[in-house]
């Protein structure tokens, strides 16, 4: 039996979830003005599964020293606002490198964003994923009265992945025979060599 995607007790990846303002209509729906009702809407909207008009992404990793390792994550949320089509997508480094979580929440903000859905690019839930990246984000949504947000989990197990780590070991055997040339990944590091 194939398995898509694992499930786990929800104690066992638990997101974070904040929000600054909770917005709740009066007793008499009738007394609502314009103004409200819209922000009813969005917020409805907001609950609903997926990714909506007034949201935005946040894919946060690590960051590093190294500038290419950070310029990947770019390229990275370029391909994903490509693929998902969502219209605010901003990266973030937890630490090392700019633009922090903090900066990449304003971006959101400034671009229109009412609801912020930060997603670590990590494989699996440790400390970063758990406390680090909360806190930050929490920081961040300080500075925006009335932004909710949510950290998801991370990568984790998935069947996806799979493919992914089997594509990198072919293609980097297809290099060391010959066959290909570097990744882009590799390019010029001189570290895709089979060693004896």
């Amino acid at each position: 039996m194939l398995v898509k995607s694992l499930s786990f007790p929800s104690n066992l990846f638990p997101s974070e979830i904040g929000t600054n303002q909770r917005w709740a209509p009066s007793k008499s729906s009738n007394s609502l003005g314009f103004s409200s009702k819209l922000q009813f809407l969005r917020k409805s909207a907001q609950n609903s599964s997926g990714v909506g008009p007034d949201d935005a992404v946040i894919i946060v990793d690590h960051g590093s020293r190294r500038k290419e390792s950070n310029l990947m994550l770019n390229e990275f949320v370029e391909m994903f606002r490509h693929k998902t089509g969502y219209k605010i997508v901003e990266p973030a480094h937890m630490e090392l490198a700019e633009p922090s979580i903090g900066d990449a929440f304003q971006s959101c903000v400034q671009q229109g964003a009412h609801r912020v859905i930060i997603s670590p690019f990590f494989l699996g839930p440790g400390r970063h994923w758990s406390k680090d990246i909360p806190s930050l984000s929490a920081e961040a949504a300080k500075q925006h009265p009335g932004v909710s947000y949510i950290v998801t989990a991370p990568l984790g197990l998935h069947e996806l992945l799979v493919d992914v780590v089997n594509d990198r070991i072919n293609y980097c055997l297809k290099h060391v025979a010959g066959e290909a040339d570097e990744c882009s990944v590799c390019a010029g590091t001189g570290k895709c060599i089979l060693n004896q």
